[in-house]
Protein backbone atom coordinates (compact mmCIF):
# COMPACT_ATOMS: atom_id res chain seq x y z
CA UNK A 1 0.00 0.00 0.00
CA UNK A 2 1.29 3.49 -0.86
CA UNK A 3 2.68 5.34 2.14
CA UNK A 4 1.51 8.94 2.70
CA UNK A 5 4.19 11.16 4.24
CA UNK A 6 3.26 13.81 6.84
CA UNK A 7 3.81 16.64 4.36
CA UNK A 8 1.42 14.94 1.96
CA UNK A 9 -1.32 14.76 4.58
CA UNK A 10 -1.07 18.42 5.51
CA UNK A 11 0.46 21.32 3.59
CA UNK A 12 2.42 24.03 5.39
CA UNK A 13 0.20 26.97 6.40
CA UNK A 14 1.49 29.95 8.43
CA UNK A 15 -1.11 30.87 11.04
CA UNK A 16 -0.71 34.58 10.24
CA UNK A 17 -1.97 34.11 6.66
CA UNK A 18 -5.26 32.31 7.37
CA UNK A 19 -8.78 33.76 7.50
CA UNK A 20 -9.76 34.96 10.96
CA UNK A 21 -11.52 32.42 13.17
CA UNK A 22 -14.19 33.73 15.56
CA UNK A 23 -15.56 31.99 18.64
CA UNK A 24 -19.11 32.62 19.85
CA UNK A 25 -19.90 35.30 22.42
CA UNK A 26 -16.78 37.35 21.70
CA UNK A 27 -14.60 34.64 23.25
CA UNK A 28 -10.92 34.73 22.33
CA UNK A 29 -9.78 31.17 22.91
CA UNK A 30 -10.97 27.73 23.99
CA UNK A 31 -9.23 25.40 26.42
CA UNK A 32 -9.79 21.67 26.52
CA UNK A 33 -8.47 19.48 29.34
CA UNK A 34 -7.59 15.87 28.56
CA UNK A 35 -7.29 13.21 31.28
CA UNK A 36 -5.57 10.02 30.13
CA UNK A 37 -7.08 6.86 31.63
CA UNK A 38 -4.93 3.83 30.96
CA UNK A 39 -4.67 0.16 31.86
CA UNK A 40 -1.17 -1.21 32.28
CA UNK A 41 -0.91 -4.97 31.88
CA UNK A 42 1.23 -6.69 34.56
CA UNK A 43 2.11 -9.28 31.89
CA UNK A 44 4.02 -6.72 29.81
CA UNK A 45 6.82 -4.23 30.36
CA UNK A 46 5.47 -1.15 32.13
CA UNK A 47 4.97 1.77 29.71
CA UNK A 48 6.77 4.08 32.14
CA UNK A 49 8.63 3.61 35.41
CA UNK A 50 9.24 5.53 38.62
CA UNK A 51 11.75 3.00 40.01
CA UNK A 52 14.50 1.21 38.13
CA UNK A 53 14.70 -2.49 39.09
CA UNK A 54 17.81 -3.07 41.26
CA UNK A 55 19.32 -5.57 38.82
CA UNK A 56 18.12 -3.82 35.66
CA UNK A 57 16.05 -5.43 32.94
CA UNK A 58 12.25 -5.65 32.78
CA UNK A 59 11.16 -7.99 35.58
CA UNK A 60 7.64 -9.42 35.74
CA UNK A 61 5.68 -8.85 37.78
CA UNK A 62 6.90 -5.27 38.16
CA UNK A 63 4.88 -4.50 41.28
CA UNK A 64 6.44 -1.12 42.23
CA UNK A 65 5.78 0.47 38.84
CA UNK A 66 2.41 -1.19 38.29
CA UNK A 67 1.29 0.01 41.74
CA UNK A 68 2.64 3.53 41.07
CA UNK A 69 0.29 3.80 38.10
CA UNK A 70 -2.58 2.05 39.88
CA UNK A 71 -2.50 4.68 42.63
CA UNK A 72 -3.55 7.26 40.06
CA UNK A 73 -6.71 5.39 39.14
CA UNK A 74 -7.57 4.48 42.74
CA UNK A 75 -6.86 7.90 44.29
CA UNK A 76 -5.42 10.54 41.98
CA UNK A 77 -8.28 10.59 39.48
CA UNK A 78 -10.79 11.45 42.19
CA UNK A 79 -8.78 14.54 43.08
CA UNK A 80 -9.22 15.65 39.46
CA UNK A 81 -12.97 15.13 39.74
CA UNK A 82 -13.08 17.48 42.71
CA UNK A 83 -11.18 20.17 40.77
CA UNK A 84 -13.37 19.85 37.67
CA UNK A 85 -16.56 19.96 39.74
CA UNK A 86 -15.37 22.96 41.73
CA UNK A 87 -14.42 24.97 38.63
CA UNK A 88 -17.28 23.66 36.46
CA UNK A 89 -14.93 22.47 33.73
CA UNK A 90 -15.81 19.55 31.42
CA UNK A 91 -12.99 17.05 30.98
CA UNK A 92 -12.20 14.78 28.05
CA UNK A 93 -11.33 11.18 28.92
CA UNK A 94 -8.74 9.71 26.55
CA UNK A 95 -9.39 6.15 27.65
CA UNK A 96 -8.09 2.71 26.79
CA UNK A 97 -10.95 0.50 25.64
CA UNK A 98 -10.03 -2.15 28.20
CA UNK A 99 -9.93 0.44 31.01
CA UNK A 100 -13.67 1.02 30.74
CA UNK A 101 -14.36 -2.37 32.32
CA UNK A 102 -11.33 -2.49 34.64
CA UNK A 103 -11.94 1.01 36.01
CA UNK A 104 -15.69 1.22 35.53
CA UNK A 105 -16.24 3.77 38.37
CA UNK A 106 -13.92 6.18 36.55
CA UNK A 107 -15.82 5.75 33.31
CA UNK A 108 -19.10 6.12 35.19
CA UNK A 109 -17.95 9.39 36.77
CA UNK A 110 -17.17 10.75 33.30
CA UNK A 111 -20.45 9.55 31.85
CA UNK A 112 -22.49 11.00 34.73
CA UNK A 113 -20.86 14.40 34.12
CA UNK A 114 -21.37 14.19 30.35
CA UNK A 115 -17.65 14.36 29.67
CA UNK A 116 -16.40 13.35 26.24
CA UNK A 117 -14.77 9.94 25.74
CA UNK A 118 -12.12 9.60 23.03
CA UNK A 119 -10.25 6.48 21.96
CA UNK A 120 -6.76 5.92 23.37
CA UNK A 121 -5.94 2.44 22.12
CA UNK A 122 -7.47 -0.72 23.53
CA UNK A 123 -4.57 -1.08 25.97
CA UNK A 124 -1.63 1.22 26.69
CA UNK A 125 0.67 0.06 23.90
CA UNK A 126 2.60 1.75 21.11
CA UNK A 127 0.35 1.61 18.02
CA UNK A 128 3.36 0.49 15.99
CA UNK A 129 3.51 -2.64 18.17
CA UNK A 130 -0.18 -3.51 18.03
CA UNK A 131 -0.67 -6.76 16.11
CA UNK A 132 -3.74 -5.57 14.16
CA UNK A 133 -4.20 -1.80 14.22
CA UNK A 134 -7.66 -1.75 12.65
CA UNK A 135 -8.92 -4.34 15.10
CA UNK A 136 -7.45 -2.39 18.04
CA UNK A 137 -9.10 0.84 16.89
CA UNK A 138 -12.41 -0.92 16.27
CA UNK A 139 -12.38 -2.66 19.66
CA UNK A 140 -11.69 0.66 21.37
CA UNK A 141 -14.53 2.37 19.50
CA UNK A 142 -16.93 -0.45 20.30
CA UNK A 143 -16.02 -0.50 24.01
CA UNK A 144 -16.73 3.22 24.30
CA UNK A 145 -19.94 2.98 22.29
CA UNK A 146 -21.19 0.07 24.38
CA UNK A 147 -20.62 1.97 27.62
CA UNK A 148 -21.69 5.50 26.62
CA UNK A 149 -24.32 4.73 24.00
CA UNK A 150 -22.46 6.60 21.26
CA UNK A 151 -19.33 6.06 19.24
CA UNK A 152 -16.34 8.28 20.04
CA UNK A 153 -15.53 10.98 17.51
CA UNK A 154 -11.95 11.60 18.65
CA UNK A 155 -8.75 9.59 18.95
CA UNK A 156 -5.46 10.05 20.80
CA UNK A 157 -2.80 7.43 20.17
CA UNK A 158 -1.06 5.96 23.25
CA UNK A 159 2.03 8.13 23.57
CA UNK A 160 0.76 9.94 20.43
CA UNK A 161 2.03 6.97 18.40
CA UNK A 162 0.77 6.27 14.88
CA UNK A 163 1.63 4.00 11.99
CA UNK A 164 1.75 5.25 8.40
CA UNK A 165 -1.92 4.22 8.09
CA UNK A 166 -3.44 5.46 11.35
CA UNK A 167 -5.28 8.55 10.00
CA UNK A 168 -6.61 6.47 7.09
CA UNK A 169 -7.93 3.73 9.36
CA UNK A 170 -9.45 6.23 11.80
CA UNK A 171 -11.35 7.96 8.99
CA UNK A 172 -12.55 4.61 7.64
CA UNK A 173 -13.65 3.46 11.11
CA UNK A 174 -15.82 6.53 11.68
CA UNK A 175 -13.61 8.88 13.69
CA UNK A 176 -13.87 12.61 12.97
CA UNK A 177 -10.76 13.94 14.67
CA UNK A 178 -7.36 12.98 16.01
CA UNK A 179 -5.06 14.81 18.44
CA UNK A 180 -1.67 13.23 17.67
CA UNK A 181 -0.40 15.95 15.32
CA UNK A 182 0.88 18.58 17.74
CA UNK A 183 1.79 21.25 15.19
CA UNK A 184 -0.68 24.13 15.50
CA UNK A 185 -2.80 26.31 17.81
CA UNK A 186 -5.86 25.96 15.56
CA UNK A 187 -7.63 22.85 14.25
CA UNK A 188 -6.35 21.63 10.91
CA UNK A 189 -7.42 18.98 8.41
CA UNK A 190 -5.44 15.92 7.40
CA UNK A 191 -5.80 14.11 4.09
CA UNK A 192 -6.50 10.40 4.14
CA UNK A 193 -7.12 7.90 1.36
CA UNK A 194 -10.89 8.41 1.76
CA UNK A 195 -12.00 11.63 3.49
CA UNK A 196 -10.32 14.36 5.49
CA UNK A 197 -10.02 14.03 9.25
CA UNK A 198 -9.49 16.99 11.58
CA UNK A 199 -6.69 17.38 14.08
CA UNK A 200 -7.51 19.26 17.30
CA UNK A 201 -4.53 20.99 18.98
CA UNK A 202 -3.01 18.86 21.73
CA UNK A 203 0.18 19.58 23.68
CA UNK A 204 3.53 18.04 24.43
CA UNK A 205 4.81 21.02 26.42
CA UNK A 206 1.87 21.34 28.87
CA UNK A 207 1.79 17.60 29.39
CA UNK A 208 2.68 16.16 32.78
CA UNK A 209 4.50 13.20 31.24
CA UNK A 210 7.00 15.50 29.54
CA UNK A 211 7.45 17.84 32.50
CA UNK A 212 7.52 15.44 35.42
CA UNK A 213 8.77 12.11 34.03
CA UNK A 214 11.07 13.09 31.18
CA UNK A 215 12.35 16.56 32.10
CA UNK A 216 12.14 15.88 35.87
CA UNK A 217 10.91 19.32 36.88
CA UNK A 218 9.61 20.20 40.33
CA UNK A 219 5.82 19.95 40.64
CA UNK A 220 5.36 23.74 40.49
CA UNK A 221 6.66 23.79 36.91
CA UNK A 222 3.27 22.53 35.75
CA UNK A 223 1.50 25.62 37.07
CA UNK A 224 4.07 28.13 35.83
CA UNK A 225 4.38 26.60 32.38
CA UNK A 226 0.63 26.17 31.90
CA UNK A 227 -0.03 29.77 32.90
CA UNK A 228 2.78 31.12 30.73
CA UNK A 229 1.53 29.13 27.74
CA UNK A 230 -2.04 30.23 28.36
CA UNK A 231 -1.09 33.91 28.67
CA UNK A 232 0.82 33.89 25.38
CA UNK A 233 -1.89 32.04 23.46
CA UNK A 234 -4.47 34.43 24.92
CA UNK A 235 -2.36 37.33 23.61
CA UNK A 236 -2.10 35.65 20.18
CA UNK A 237 -5.86 35.16 20.07
CA UNK A 238 -6.47 38.89 19.65
CA UNK A 239 -5.86 38.30 15.93
CA UNK A 240 -7.78 35.03 15.54
CA UNK A 241 -9.23 32.37 17.83
CA UNK A 242 -6.81 29.88 19.33
CA UNK A 243 -7.10 26.51 21.07
CA UNK A 244 -5.06 25.36 24.06
CA UNK A 245 -4.84 21.86 25.48
CA UNK A 246 -3.91 20.91 29.04
CA UNK A 247 -2.98 17.27 29.65
CA UNK A 248 -2.85 15.26 32.87
CA UNK A 249 -2.53 11.65 34.02
CA UNK A 250 -3.97 10.55 37.38
CA UNK A 251 -0.73 8.89 38.52
CA UNK A 252 1.28 12.07 37.81
CA UNK A 253 -0.63 15.29 38.53
CA UNK A 254 -3.05 13.38 40.73
CA UNK A 255 -0.22 12.74 43.21
CA UNK A 256 -0.73 14.64 46.48
CA UNK A 257 2.32 16.90 46.06
CA UNK A 258 1.35 17.95 42.52
CA UNK A 259 -2.43 18.35 42.51
CA UNK A 260 -2.44 21.95 43.81
CA UNK A 261 -0.47 23.15 40.79
CA UNK A 262 -2.98 21.69 38.38
CA UNK A 263 -5.82 23.33 40.31
CA UNK A 264 -4.06 26.70 40.46
CA UNK A 265 -3.33 26.71 36.73
CA UNK A 266 -7.01 26.11 35.99
CA UNK A 267 -8.09 28.73 38.51
CA UNK A 268 -5.96 31.29 36.65
CA UNK A 269 -7.56 30.40 33.32
CA UNK A 270 -11.04 30.35 34.82
CA UNK A 271 -10.59 34.00 35.73
CA UNK A 272 -10.87 35.10 32.09
CA UNK A 273 -14.53 35.60 31.07
CA UNK A 274 -13.69 35.44 27.35
CA UNK A 275 -12.14 31.96 27.53
CA UNK A 276 -14.27 28.90 26.81
CA UNK A 277 -13.77 25.46 28.34
CA UNK A 278 -14.88 23.01 25.68
CA UNK A 279 -14.53 19.35 24.78
CA UNK A 280 -12.80 18.16 21.64
CA UNK A 281 -16.02 17.50 19.77
CA UNK A 282 -17.33 20.97 20.67
CA UNK A 283 -14.15 22.47 19.22
CA UNK A 284 -14.50 20.27 16.15
CA UNK A 285 -18.12 21.27 15.48
CA UNK A 286 -17.27 24.96 15.88
CA UNK A 287 -14.28 24.69 13.56
CA UNK A 288 -16.16 22.84 10.83
CA UNK A 289 -18.89 25.46 10.94
CA UNK A 290 -16.30 28.24 10.75
CA UNK A 291 -14.51 26.52 7.87
CA UNK A 292 -17.80 26.16 6.01
CA UNK A 293 -18.24 29.94 6.06
CA UNK A 294 -14.98 30.62 4.22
Amino acid sequence: MTRMLPGERIAYSPITERPRLSLPGDARMAVWVIVNIEEWSPLETMPRTVLTPPAGGSPMPDIPNWAWHEYGNRVGFWRFVEVFDELKIPAVLAINGSAIRTYEPIARAGLDREWEFIGHGFTQKNMQKVEDEREDIGRTRDAIRSFTGRAPRGWLGPGLTETWETPDILAEEGFDYVADWVLDDQPVRLKTRTREIANIPYTQECNDVAMMLIQHHAAAEYRSRAIDQFDQIYRDSAASARIMALVVHPYIMGAPHRLRYFREALQHMRGFPDVLFWTGEHILDWYMEEAGRR
